[in-house]
């Protein structure tokens, strides 16, 4: 299709009458980029889903634009105020309760590692996964499994595997000190970084 085509076809049945074929050249190139509802209706013209024209979803916006899910579609699922919900997707910074954290998963259809991004949980990802591998990671696969919203039957090898990193190279670290007190280095770091080593053991979330 050329611009033109793609220009008329927005215009005649999406409704975004200022479209014209320089719009498309210029989204062509990158010089600039549609917003959400000409990136909607591009897709529409183009016969395609919103998020094939997209990178992956990153902010709150991106992830309802890429399921084509209405603003107002959300707000209802979450029990927001239309107005409320807007004022997060625009500030970028989602506030709601856990419930309605579950609810926006639900109706955007959002993998683990998204919704634990989007609902800003990192923090509390963080801790149940250290105090997971630092102790016994079966009394933390429930908690785990109830924040990222799992089956507690797909996180026990990672767990399991993440434990055992940890703990040879806690054990490494006790060797190379001939068996006294050690700095424990490594295993900071493991730490530091565990929500990239959880997600990494996860098929298809990385």
């Amino acid at each position: 299709m050329a611009p033109g085509h793609v220009a008329y076809g927005m215009r005649a049945s999406f409704g975004t009458t200022h479209i014209t074929p320089e719009h498309v050249i210029a989204w062509e190139r990158g010089t600039h980029v549609p917003d959400a509802g000409e990136l909607t209706a591009l897709a529409g013209a183009l016969w395609c889903e919103p998020s094939e024209l997209m990178g992956h979803p990153g902010t709150l916006l991106e992830h309802r634009i890429a399921r084509g899910v209405s603003a107002e579609d959300v707000a209802r699922a979450t029990g927001l105020t239309l107005d409320a919900y807007l004022y997060m997707e625009e500030a970028g910074h989602w506030t709601g309760d856990k419930r309605q954290s579950a609810k926006l998963g639900e109706v955007l259809r959002l993998p683990p590692r998204d919704f634990i991004a989007i609902t800003r949980l990192e923090e509390e990802l963080a801790r149940l996964l250290t105090e997971a591998v630092s102790t016994r990671w079966q009394a933390h696969i429930r908690a785990i499994a109830k924040l990222v919203s799992m089956d507690r039957r797909d996180l026990k090898a990672p767990l399991q595997a993440m434990q055992q990193d940890y703990q040879a190279l806690m054990t490494a670290t006790l060797s190379r000190a001939g068996g006294t007190t050690a700095s424990g280095e490594d295993g900071r770091r493991y730490i530091e970084n565990i929500i990239d080593h959880f997600w990494s053991r996860l098929p298809g979330s990385s």
